[in-house]
C-alpha cells in the first residue's frame, strides 16, 4: 500500500523524523565504548561480562529483524517504529539504574528488542517516501550518514556525559530524546504496509532467530576458545542447519515471510556482504581504539572521544557526498573504491605505540570514515532499490540484519581475538602475585585496577607490560580487519558490474565496464 503522507509532512520532513528516531538507536551501539572503563570501575564486570554488556544489544537486534520487517509489512511500519521507541525508552531508564552487570545486560537486551522494531521500519519508510531513484539515493545517503554518524558520535556523547556526570547518563539521555521524537513521529510519519502481506510463519521466525543468534555465539566463542571445542561446534552446526531449513522453507512457499530469492541478484548479495563486513570492522575497531586512548594513553573520556572526532566527521561527509559519487562513478567503483580506501587507511595504525600520536590517528580516521561510509551508502542503495515499495520490509530486514550482526560480530570476534592475544602476551611481572596476574590477564582495565593497589614501581611495571600486551592484541585486530576489508574490495570489484543511472527516472542500468550499458533484469520480491 502506498504511503499516505500527512498534509503537514513532506518527504524530507519524514526523513528528518526517521533520522531523529534512528539516531538514538545507533548512538547506543557505541556510546558505551568510552564509558566502559568508568562502568567497569563501578560494576566490576568480568572481561566476558563486559563484552556481553556491549555486545548483547546488537546480538539481540540481529535475530529479531526478520520478524520485525514482516510485522511492519503486516501491521504498519510507522506503528512498529513508534512501539519500538517506547520499548527503547523504558529499557534505557532501567539501564540507567542498573546495579549489577546482569541487570545491565538484561536492560541492554530489552533495548535491542526496541531497536529491532525501529530499524527496518525506518528504512522501509524512507523507501516508501522517496519514489524517484535520484532523490532516494540522496535520502539513503542522509539516512546512512545518520547511522554511521550516530555510531561515531556515540563515544563523544559518552565521553562528555561520563566526565561531567556518571556512566549511567549515557542511557538516561535516551529518555528525553524518545519523548521528543514520539509525538513528532505520531503526527508526521506516513503509515504504510504491504497490500497483501505474506502469511505469518512462526517456525520461520524461530529458525531465523536461532540461526542468527547461534551463529553469532558460535563465532564469538570459537574466536576466543577455538573452533574445535565440542559445544562451539554443536552450536555452529545447529545454527547453520536452522538457517538452511529456514531458506528452504522460504523457497518452497509462494508467499515467503522473507524472500530469500533476492540473493539470486549477485549485486544484492555482495551489497549485503559489504554492509556486514564493513560494520564488523568499524564497530569493533572503534571500541578497541577508545580503550586504547583511555587505558594505554591515559586520556580522560572526553579527550579520548575528541580523538575519535575525525572518524565521525568524515563519516558524515562521506554519507552526504556518496550519492553524487554513486551517480558519477557507478556501484562497482564506489563500493570497491570505498573499501580500498578504508583498507589503506588502517595500515598506518599498526605503527601506534604507547605515545599519543594525534596525527597518526586523525589522518587514517579521516580516510577510514569517508571510505567506509561511501561504500555503505552505495551498498544500501543496491539493497533498498532491489525491491518495490510493496516489499520494502524484506530489504530493510536483510540490510539491518547485516548491519547489526556485523557490528555485534565485530565486537565479539575481534574482541575475543584481542583478549586471546593479550592474555598470551602478558607474562608474569616480578612482585605481582599469581592471583593478581590472573586478574590482570582478564583485561587491560583489570590490570590497571590491580596496579592501583600495588607499590608504584611494581604497579607501573604491570601497567607497562599490560599496555604492550594490549597493543599486540590491537595490532592483531587491525591486521584481521585489513585482510577482511581487502578481500571485500576485491570481491566487489570482480562481482559487481558497473552501474550507471539515468539522469531522470528510477531505473539502473548494469553492464560490464568494457561494454556499452545494456538493460539487465533485476530480481524483485515475489
Amino acid at each position: 500500500m502506498s504511503p499516505r503522507l500527512p498534509a503537514s509532512a513532506g518527504r524530507w520532513t519524514v526523513l528528518a523524523v526517521v533520522c531523529a528516531a534512528i539516531s538514538v538507536v545507533v548512538i547506543d551501539v557505541t556510546v558505551l565504548h568510552v564509558a566502559a572503563p568508568a562502568m567497569t570501575e563501578d560494576l566490576k564486570p568480568s572481561a566476558i561480562s563486559l563484552l556481553w554488556i556491549i555486545d548483547v544489544y546488537p546480538l539481540v537486534v540481529a535475530p529479531l529483524l526478520v520478524a520485525s520487517g514482516a510485522l511492519g509489512d503486516r501491521f504498519g511500519r510507522k506503528r512498529m517504529l513508534l512501539v519500538g521507541l517506547v520499548i527503547f525508552g523504558v529499557a534505557s531508564a532501567l539501564a540507567t539504574a542498573a546495579w549489577s552487570p546482569l541487570v545491565l545486560i538484561a536492560a541492554r537486551a530489552v533495548m535491542g528488542v526496541g531497536g529491532a522494531l525501529i530499524l527496518p521500519a525506518s528504512m522501509a519508510i524512507v523507501r516508501d517516501a522517496f519514489e524517484d531513484r535520484n532523490e532516494r539515493r540522496t535520502a539513503v545517503g542522509i539516512w546512512s550518514a545518520t547511522m554511521a554518524g550516530g555510531a561515531a558520535i556515540g563515544p563523544l556523547v559518552g565521553g562528555f556525559l561520563v566526565e561531567h556526570w556518571w556512566w549511567g547518563a549515557v542511557f538516561l539521555i535516551n529518555v528525553p530524546v524518545v519523548l521528543i521524537v514520539l509525538p513528532l513521529g505520531l503526527k508526521l510519519l506516513p503509515e504504510s504496509r504491504a497490500q497483501v502481506p505474506p502469511p505469518w510463519d512462526t517456525l520461520a521466525v524461530v529458525l531465523a532467530g536461532v540461526g542468527i543468534l547461534g551463529l553469532a555465539w558460535g563465532l564469538k566463542e570459537g574466536a576466543r576458545h577455538g573452533f574445535t571445542q565440542p559445544l562451539t561446534l554443536v552450536v555452529l552446526v545447529a545454527a547453520l542447519s536452522a538457517l538452511t531449513v529456514f531458506a528452504r522453507r522460504q523457497l518452497a512457499r509462494a508467499e515467503p515471510l522473507l524472500d530469500v530469492r533476492l540473493f539470486a541478484d549477485r549485486a544484492f548479495t555482495v551489497a549485503t556482504g559489504v554492509v556486514l563486513l564493513s560494520m564488523f570492522g568499524l564497530v569493533g575497531l572503534e571500541l578497541f581504539f577508545a580503550q586504547y586512548l583511555q587505558l594505554v594513553l591515559g586520556l580522560e573520556p572526553l579527550a579520548a572521544s575528541v580523538r575519535l572526532l575525525p572518524l565521525m566527521l568524515s563519516s558524515l561527509v562521506g554519507g552526504l557526498t556518496a550519492a553524487r559519487l554513486l551517480g558519477r562513478l557507478g556501484t562497482r567503483t564506489t563500493v570497491a573504491g570505498g573499501l580500498l580506501l578504508t583498507t589503506i587507511a588502517l595500515v598506518p595504525l599498526l605503527a601506534l605505540g604507547v605515545e599519543d600520536q594525534y596525527l597518526l590517528l586523525a589522518l587514517p580516521f579521516l580516510a577510514l570514515g569517508f571510505g567506509l561510509e561511501v561504500a555503505l551508502v552505495a551498498a544500501n542503495d543496491v539493497i533498498i532499490s532491489a525491491v518495490p515499495a510493496e516489499r520494502a520490509g524484506n530489504a530493510a530486514a536483510i540490510e539491518e540484519t547485516a548491519y547489526e550482526l556485523g557490528g555485534g560480530l565485530g565486537v565479539a570476534v575481534l574482541g575475543s581475538i584481542l583478549a586471546a592475544v593479550y592474555s598470551d602476551r602478558l607474562q608474569p611481572v616480578p612482585g605481582v602475585s599469581d592471583g593478581a596476574m590472573a586478574a590482570s590477564g582478564e583485561s587491560l582495565g583489570r590490570a590497571v585496577e590491580v596496579a592501583s593497589g600495588l607499590p608504584r614501581t611494581v604497579g607501573d611495571a604491570l601497567v607497562g607490560d599490560a599496555s604492550q600486551a594490549f597493543l599486540s592484541g590491537l595490532h592483531a585486530v587491525v591486521i584481521v580487519s585489513v585482510a577482511m576489508l581487502a578481500v571485500s574490495a576485491v570481491l566487489a570489484a570482480i562481482v559487481l558490474r558497473r552501474t550507471t543511472y539515468e539522469a531522470a527516472g528510477d531505473e539502473a542500468v548494469e553492464a560490464p565496464a568494457d561494454t556499452p550499458a545494456a538493460p539487465q533484469p533485476r530480481v524483485a520480491a515475489r
